[in-house]
């Protein structure tokens, strides 16, 4: 049964998130901030888990916070999903490429939740949408998550390839991560036999 259901409700957003680990990539994201929902969109597709997300924030200050809120939320639902996360891969990365952009990224579903970013982005906006924000966005994600996870542009002059390659390079490792080793049968991937 690797699926989770959360929701997030504070004074600043309302989120409602499903995921199925075991999915084909489908996706339904709809939180009011376009290039979120795009991101998301890539996310979903990229690692083969079924997300759904739906949020409403107080878009009238800025983006800040439901694209925070989402990262939280999407990490909360990954870590309900896994449950003692017994017989995955656990580690996954990642080297992808698109257009100008390399993104490295590499990731260990440990428990113990670390980021680190080392993504600059040429440009400020992406559009409307703040690319420091795409740091808060991971930020959440791994916390809530109990993610290790290092994402690291390598090259990129363009700030959606940049953007984009970060989210699909996380998408690509996270599936090999959750998906069954069929080498360890339901074994937790540790030596202290808990994450």
């Amino acid at each position: 049964m690797r699926k989770a259901g959360i929701t997030r409700r504070t004074a600043e957003t309302d989120i409602e998130v499903t995921i199925d680990l075991d999915g084909t990539g489908n996706y339904e994201n709809a939180t009011g901030v376009g290039f979120l929902d795009h991101m998301l969109d890539q996310l979903a597709r990229h690692s083969l888990i079924d997300i759904s997300l739906r949020a409403t924030g107080d878009l009238h200050i800025d983006d800040h916070h439901t694209v925070e809120d989402c990262g939280i939320a999407l990490g909360q639902a990954l870590a309900q999903a896994l449950g003692d996360k017994r017989g995955i891969r656990r580690y996954g990365s990642c080297l992808l490429p698109m257009d100008d952009a390399l993104v490295r990224a590499a990731l260990d579903l440990s428990g113990r939740p670390y980021l680190v970013w080392n993504v600059p982005f040429p440009t400020e906006r992406i559009g409307s949408f703040d690319t420091e924000l795409v740091r808060e966005f991971f930020q959440g994600f791994a916390t809530h998550g109990g993610i290790t996870l290092n994402v690291a542009m390598l090259d990129g002059v363009n700030s959606h390839h940049i953007a984009e390659a970060a989210f699909k390079a996380v998408a690509r490792a996270l599936r090999d991560a959750v998906e069954p080793d069929p080498r360890k049968g339901d074994a937790i991937p540790s030596t202290k036999g808990a994450l």
